[in-house]
C-alpha cells in the first residue's frame, strides 16, 4: 500500500474516489454526491493541487483505494476531512496510515492537534478514531449534507 499527497495531475484519481466515497456512505460527508459530481474540472484540478485543503490517496498497486483529506478551518483548527477506505480494503491499515499522514501534516505545519467530525451513528469510524488516540469534545452539530444527522467533534493532542 503506498499513501501520497495529491497534485494537480492527480484529480481525476482524486474526482474518482470520492465521488466513489459519496456514493458508498452518502451520510458520512458534509457534501453530496450531486454537488461534488456538478463540481468543474478546474474546482477538481485545484482540490488536487493541495491550495488550500490537503488530499492523500492509498494506492494498492497503481488502483486508488482510499483518500483523507485535512486543513485548516476558519477557527484556526487543523481539521481531517473526507476519510473513506473502499470496502474492500477496510481492516487492511490503510486508514491508520492515511491518519497518521494527517497527524504528520499538522505537526509539520505547527499545530499539535488535529479535529474532526464523525457521525454519532457511525460506530466503526467513532471505535477507529477512539484507537487512533482521538477523544470526543462536548461539540456537535449538523452534517451540512444532512442536517437531520447529528456529527460530534473528536480531538487528537500530539504527545
Amino acid at each position: 500500500m503506498r499513501i501520497r499527497a495529491t497534485e494537480t495531475k492527480d484529480w481525476m484519481l482524486l474526482k474518482q474516489v470520492r465521488l466513489a466515497a459519496l456514493l458508498d456512505t452518502p451520510t458520512a460527508f458534509a457534501v453530496s454526491y450531486q454537488t461534488a459530481a456538478a463540481d468543474s474540472d478546474e474546482q477538481w484540478k485545484e482540490r488536487a493541487s493541495s491550495a488550500g485543503t490537503e488530499f492523500w490517496l492509498a494506492f494498492e498497486q497503481d488502483r486508488p483505494v482510499a483518500m483523507v483529506g485535512a486543513g485548516v478551518s476558519s477557527a484556526q483548527r487543523f481539521s481531517l476531512i473526507g476519510m473513506w477506505v473502499e470496502p474492500a480494503a477496510r481492516g487492511s491499515g490503510v486508514a491508520t496510515h492515511l491518519v497518521d499522514a494527517v497527524k504528520s501534516r499538522a505537526t509539520d505545519k505547527g499545530f499539535d492537534r488535529v479535529y474532526l467530525e464523525v457521525s454519532t451513528d457511525n460506530a466503526r469510524a467513532s471505535d477507529f478514531y477512539l484507537r487512533q488516540g482521538f477523544v470526543f469534545l462536548e461539540e456537535w452539530e449538523p452534517l451540512d449534507s444532512h442536517p437531520h444527522i447529528t456529527v460530534q467533534t473528536m480531538l487528537w493532542i500530539k504527545r
